[in-house]
């Protein structure tokens, strides 16, 4: 990028702050290496897009966001995986609670936040309401939840002294989230949405407007951009897992930007994670079709239960962690007809029992979530 200062620190007495320099501006890109990285990103993303069309999206979308949530949430040391997250609260250990929590507010603040974009703009109305739900009855409900800050935080170290890093001041949020916010909605802007992203997400890690859930807010953000866009028609893409594999690289990079206005070096770790998340979207996605047929399959041989097995089914597509009573459920008959459909399933290979218990027995529809690990 031509001429790009980050910002610069300011003496605050006994720290100093970094205080970013607007993006709403005119932007070059020089970096042809940015620009191949760029059109590799545009096609995988848009790959991954089509299977919007031919695939039942609404089906398997609560899996990716349930995977968004663990991964973002395991970022800031949150210790929930696939599993846990489809659980009901009084199946967590009491050790786990907050944690599950805490991704189970991610999870809704995802799908409110994918529903106001029918009625708000990408903007900071959007962005604390996002923040309200991921905070709410949680660890950080005391910080503010949907409330910019009024005081100074840090990022790193045990006191704002040895502080890895310090945002801006809190009374320029307003200035600089406005000016976040502008850029953002600028038709008129000609940068490349996905560098526009790239940029917005650098910025809000920067300004770290909250008092806590600034992380995944700043992460929710990337997909909701690409949605209001229309660049994505559904919220398949999440960049948490990438991050998360690639943590160290992904806040040095970030830290690189405000200490050597090394934007290009971002935007590359940036676009390599969205063709790396891309293609690893797309094999998700043929691993399911792949998946339907085979169970399509074995549930054939069940004869006149394969109807009653086939709503099963559905319902473990939504939601993979599965009970007796809810077999009954969702089947319309009996216990004991839903418990000789379990075993029914369970000796075709299809559920399997996990909790070693002679009550209370819960079944997972384990190679289906393993498409997702």
């Amino acid at each position: 990028m031509e001429n790009f200062n980050s910002g610069q620190y300011i003496n605050q007495g006994y720290y100093k702050s970094f205080q970013p320099e607007f993006i709403h501006r005119d932007w070059n890109i020089l970096d042809m290496n940015i620009l191949q990285l760029l059109s590799k990103a545009d096609r995988h993303l848009g790959r991954l897009d089509m299977y919007s069309h031919y695939v039942n999206i609404e089906l398997f979308i609560k899996m990716h966001i349930a995977k968004e949530a663990t991964q973002s949430s395991k970022i800031e040391g949150t210790q929930t995986n696939m599993k846990e997250a489809f659980l009901k609260k009084e199946e967590i250990n009491l050790e786990k609670r907050n944690d599950w929590e805490e991704v189970q507010n991610y999870i809704s603040a995802m799908n409110e936040a994918v529903k106001l974009l029918h009625t708000l703009p990408f903007s900071s109305r959007l962005i604390k309401q996002t923040h309200k739900i991921l905070l709410q009855g949680v660890r950080g409900e005391h910080k503010h939840p949907g409330e910019y800050r009024t005081s100074q935080n840090w990022i790193g170290g045990a006191s704002i002294s040895d502080a890895v890093f310090i945002p801006p001041v809190h009374t320029s949020l307003n200035e600089l989230m406005s000016d976040l916010e502008k850029f953002a909605n600028d038709e008129l802007n000609p940068l490349p949405d996905l560098i526009k992203i790239a940029l917005i997400h650098y910025q809000f890690e920067t300004i770290h407007p909250f008092l806590d859930g600034n992380g995944r807010v700043g992460r929710l953000l990337i997909t909701l951009y690409l949605v209001d866009k229309g660049i994505l028609k559904q919220p398949i893409l999440y960049l948490s897992d990438f991050f998360e594999k690639h943590r160290t690289l992904y806040y040095d990079n970030l830290m690189r930007v405000r200490t050597h206005n090394d934007l290009g070096q971002w935007l590359k770790f940036f676009l390599t994670g969205v063709i790396e998340t891309s293609q690893k979207g797309v094999q998700t996605f043929d691993g399911i079709l792949q998946l339907q047929k085979h169970i399509e399959l074995k549930i054939k041989e069940l004869g006149t239960k394969s109807k009653d097995a086939s709503k099963v089914i559905e319902y473990l597509y939504l939601n993979p962690i599965i009970d007796a009573q809810k077999v009954a459920e969702t089947t319309g008959k009996t216990l004991r007809t839903a418990y000789s459909l379990i075993a029914e399933l369970e000796n075709l290979g299809i559920i399997k029992e996990i909790t070693g218990a002679s009550r209370g027995k819960l079944y997972v529809f384990e190679d289906y979530i393993n498409l997702f690990n």
